[in-house]
């Protein structure tokens, strides 16, 4: 059975979303970050990063969340979370997920952590301040790309693993003076998202508070 270590609200949540999508059995197995157990010898075995989340299938250990999802879809084509291999379709699939979890994650990642980038209370302080407004300018990205096929997911007509990645990171924006669900395309994009029956499971599994977004 396919084995999800994750802990609530983390970059576990788009892999978390596609097992639902795809309605497979699988376990949950909970790396409580308040313990520390992601820095555990036992964790680090699993993801010498120490960082959230990991997969396990069968003799498979896989961690990196896009990683992870990549591999949810290649494996179970037949739920169609991503385009036919070999298409443009395909292609600009690879294109988003990459750009989220290499750019717009990435500057988030900068803005909850910015003591990884400066020592002193001010300096701390600027990085913070310009990894927000750079995570503005990428949900104006998302938010236009909306705006210029619209359709009602990011790559169009169809649902894919794109759209479960976007929602998460977009989530991560919510305490933002201006926050992902603020932007006219993306305000309903999210909506559409949280009103499918997956994503719902996964918010109420993970117990996380309302809003969602």
């Amino acid at each position: 059975m396919l084995q999800l270590h994750h802990y609530p609200s983390t970059a576990s949540m788009a892999p978390h979303i596609l097992l639902e999508e795809l309605e497979v059995p699988y376990e949950l197995v909970l790396v409580d970050r308040t313990k520390n157990a992601h820095k555990s010898p036992e964790y680090l075995k699993l993801n010498p990063n120490g960082l959230i989340p990991v997969l396990v299938d069968g003799d498979l250990v896989l961690y990196e969340s896009a990683a992870i999802c990549l591999h949810l879809c290649d494996t179970h084509p037949q739920a169609g979370l991503a385009p036919a291999l070999g298409t443009p379709e395909r292609a600009h699939f690879y294109k988003w997920l990459v750009w989220l979890t290499n750019t717009l994650q990435a500057t988030l990642i900068v803005y909850f952590y910015p003591e990884r980038w400066a020592s002193t209370p001010g300096a701390v302080a600027e990085v913070k301040q310009a990894a927000e407004a750079k995570v503005g300018t990428l949900i104006d990205q998302l938010d236009a790309e909306l705006a210029r096929h619209g359709q009602p997911w990011l790559l169009g007509e169809r649902y894919t693993a794109v759209d479960a990645y976007a929602l998460m990171l977009c989530r991560w924006t919510r305490h933002f003076k201006r926050p992902a669900r603020a932007l006219p395309h993306l305000a309903p994009y999210l909506q559409r998202g949280l009103a499918r029956p997956a994503i719902q499971r996964v918010f109420e599994q993970q117990a996380l508070p309302q809003p969602w977004v």
